[in-house]
């Protein structure tokens, strides 16, 4: 249960917020799958309607040799998912009885990547009357988890530094509004989209800035607590943050099929390093 008084998450409630999480995460698997059916046939159909192609460094790299492929797309939608849950199920067989305060927020992080599946409502919107509003609405809950994620993680090397532990529930409540100031006041264009199936949205240097500072603090909070704590375990978890954000970057906005094994593959390689290195950390504790 949770401890209001202290805003102290316990053990048995954590893991209950882990089962949550695959639940949801099959939830959204399900929903790929289904969704499938009706929306695979319909991408040759969409590939003149992409506004523009997603602006990512990925991008910037390969686009000029690599062709916009709409079911490359849909494939990293269903790797993202399927690493979503994967990894979380690990991580509740491993973590059962193990107390980290990091990685309740890694399995925030990782959770969000389930809700992506809702990217599929734009193919199937030319296959089902989908009114404009639910279009918008969906838009601003996968803008949600995106920023609840990296905010998640960034929260998790704030803890390897030294934040107290037992102000758990203060600080989901805190993301949560921050994330919420963020995603409810951006402009949202429902007409317009690029190649990786993203909604076209306002303020784009400004989200542009916002991820790349928490990726820095983020990946420099790990090494600090390396120092401060003197065990490079923290290091590594740096290095996997580095990973994660990478391939995060990378399955999110690009639209090849080149995209699909390279952002997987860094994401799984920085999401067990991490995973394994703070398992290490508290095995014995």
């Amino acid at each position: 249960m949770l401890n209001i008084g202290k805003g102290l998450m316990t053990l048995s409630a954590r893991n209950h917020t882990f089962k949550l999480g695959i639940a949801v995460s099959l939830i959204c698997l399900l929903i790929c799958i289904i969704a499938s059916i009706k929306v695979v046939p319909v991408y040759p159909s969409m590939a003149e309607e992409i506004t523009r192609r997603p602006d990512s460094i990925f991008q910037i790299l390969t686009g000029q040799f690599l062709d916009t492929q709409l079911l490359a797309v849909h494939w990293s939608i269903f790797a993202m998912v399927l690493f979503s849950m994967v990894s979380i199920v690990f991580v509740h067989y491993f973590f059962e009885k193990t107390l980290s305060p990091e990685i309740l927020y890694v399995v925030l992080f990782a959770a969000s990547f389930s809700i992506e599946a809702l990217r599929l409502i734009l193919p199937l919107s030319r296959v089902y009357d989908i009114p404009s509003l639910n279009m918008l609405m969906v838009s601003r809950i996968i803008l949600f988890c995106r920023y609840f994620g990296i905010f998640s993680l960034f929260t998790a090397s704030v803890y390897a530094v030294g934040f107290e532990a037992q102000k758990q529930l203060n600080v989901l409540i805190v993301i949560t509004v921050v994330t919420l100031i963020i995603t409810l006041g951006v402009p949202i264009d429902n007409d317009a989209w690029d190649s990786g199936m993203n909604m076209i949205t306002g303020y784009v240097p400004m989200f542009r800035l916002i991820e790349i500072g928490t990726f820095f603090i983020t990946t420099m909070s790990f090494f600090i607590a390396a120092w401060l704590r003197g065990s490079r375990e923290f290091a590594f978890i740096g290095t996997g943050s580095v990973l994660v954000f990478l391939g995060r970057h990378i399955l999110l906005h690009a639209d090849a099929w080149a995209a699909l094994p390279a952002g997987l593959l860094f994401l799984a390689a920085g999401t067990w390093l991490i995973c394994t290195r703070l398992h290490k950390i508290y095995l014995w504790l």
